[in-house]
């Protein structure tokens, strides 16, 4: 992607001074559908689409409450004294913090007459207490229903009915030139109204996993994060998330994630608590950033026999395109039956996939085209439904070691378990009075680096918890949780400073 390197992309939520940031299902009801009208001048009037969309955004609050935690720092007399008495350890010291109480705000969309409203993950992440209020100064206590950090959407909540949901366009349809709103709650200036075009469509920014955003003029500032992407009939085409700045404001574009996207995440988030991701199992790039790359790089003039479609760079093994028989080299032209000429466009169409979904791909192969059916699968190769991780099934209770028993035992980091109960931590051996001190590559300081570290594990294709212990006597030993299977396995124990691979 060529760009000015001090161009950067920022997320829009806005950070107050107490700081914090900001997916979704598809609406089930909807308000009418106002029809653009010209005026006198020839322009499209967009009145009616603003008026009824200022009544389906609300402004959203979130506060973080403060917490402790474990931070090193570097003290260079310490180094150095250290180091001239012959006691140095490179000056990194470990202390614990109380972070200060945050208030943040963004905006979020109403998709539901009950109260489901989409708004962005990092406007809702770190949130211990939700405000959502409406256009008309009702103001509601807000719960998560679901987060994907991987397409910035969430989902969340509030108990009330007969709310003015908005309706939901087709995104696909958009066109480049069409006039949008972006409507939202910058810098808390509430029921904020802007006007502009769509200036491009899946657009990939490498800011997450998957993205295809729609870009365009329409201004948007912090606090638009969350907020609707309207059509002049005042449909939502897409979810405010991120401008494209040198200073953090607003300065020529803004980008908004497509409803497409957003339909199958908040489907997915209402009926699973997690989003079902359909994957191909391929990595490459656009045919002619690859025919660029090698006349670059390797003064080579490539001929793949089109100019268009995405080169496939790697092929995973365990994936759908290798099951499927594609291989390296091959260009991929179409998903079924519809043009890709961008990643962003081929994320596009993989992401309103579930795993074990059937899809047709078109590819050529030396300058041949074929189409084979390819059954997608998700993370872990398998074309199965994903289940979120319920930590609490695992039957263990944590807490992170207060600073005497740190002292006592000269650990800084750790976490005491403090009960057990039946299930796969006691089938593996855990007991009570245990120190927990790495699980994977991650050091357990909080009850939410074990709560993460069960998250992205059990999403992984290794679903297995690699568990470092201390008894309070200073042994070593190691555990091992399959999350995969209905009884855990446990390890023998080791002693003294082996390390556990």
């Amino acid at each position: 992607m060529n760009q000015n390197s001090s161009i950067k992309v920022f997320a829009l939520a806005t950070v107050m001074s107490l700081g914090i940031a900001s997916v979704a299902p598809q609406s089930i009801m909807a308000a009418p559908q106002p029809a653009p009208a010209a005026v006198g001048t020839g322009m499209v009037d967009l009145t009616q689409a603003a008026e009824s969309a200022v009544n389906s955004v609300v402004y959203i609050k979130v506060t973080t409450n403060s917490k402790r935690q474990m931070v090193e720092y570097t003290n260079p007399f310490e180094d150095f004294f250290g180091d001239f008495f012959g006691q140095g350890n490179g000056g990194t010291q470990r202390r614990q913090i109380e972070t200060p109480k945050k208030q943040g705000a963004g905006s979020g969309v109403i998709i539901s007459q009950d109260g489901y409203i989409v708004t962005n993950n990092h406007v809702v992440a770190d949130a211990d207490e939700i405000l959502v209020k409406t256009n008309d100064n009702k103001e509601y206590k807000g719960r998560i229903i679901g987060l994907d950090k991987t397409t910035d959407l969430a989902l969340i909540k509030v108990e009330a009915t007969g709310l003015q949901a908005i309706p939901i366009g087709d995104s696909d349809k958009l066109k480049l030139g069409e006039w949008v709103l972006a409507v939202g709650n910058p810098f808390n200036l509430t029921s904020t109204v802007t006007a502009g075009i769509v200036s491009a469509k899946s657009r990939s920014l490498q800011a997450n996993d998957i993205e295809s955003f729609i870009q365009t003029d329409a201004a948007i500032n912090p606090g638009n994060s969350g907020g609707a992407l309207v059509n002049a009939k005042g449909e939502l085409v897409g979810i405010n998330a991120m401008l494209y700045s040198q200073t953090g404001s607003f300065s020529g574009y803004g980008f908004a994630i497509p409803t497409t996207i957003m339909n199958k995440v908040v489907a997915d988030l209402k009926k699973y608590g997690t989003v079902q991701r359909a994957l191909l199992g391929i990595s490459g790039m656009e045919v002619g950033n690859y025919v660029d790359y090698q006349k670059d790089k390797n003064n080579k003039d490539v001929d793949l026999g089109t100019t268009e479609g995405i080169y496939v760079d790697e092929v995973t093994n365990d994936g759908a395109a290798a099951a499927a028989g594609l291989q390296k080299g091959d260009v991929i032209l179409k998903v079924d039956g519809k043009p890709v000429k961008k990643m962003g466009e081929l994320q596009e169409e993989i992401t309103t996939h579930r795993p074990g979904d059937k899809v047709n791909i078109t590819y050529m192969r030396d300058k041949k085209t074929y189409t084979k059916v390819v059954t997608l699968r998700n993370s872990q190769g398998t074309t199965s439904e994903i289940e979120q991780a319920d930590v609490m099934s695992l039957g263990i209770a944590l807490k992170p070691l207060d600073s005497e028993l740190k002292k006592q035992l000269a650990l800084d980091h750790g976490l005491l378990v403090t009960s057990v109960r039946s299930g796969k931590m006691q089938d593996a051996g855990i007991t009570k009075g245990l120190i927990i001190m790495q699980i994977n590559d991650k050091k357990m300081n909080t009850v939410a680096d074990f709560d993460e570290v069960v998250k992205q594990t059990n999403l992984s294709s290794d679903r297995v918890l690699w568990i470092r212990a201390k008894t309070q006597s200073g042994i070593n030993k190691s555990f091992t949780v399959d999350l995969s299977d209905s009884q855990a396995k446990k390890a023998e124990p080791k002693q003294g400073n082996r390390r556990h691979r």
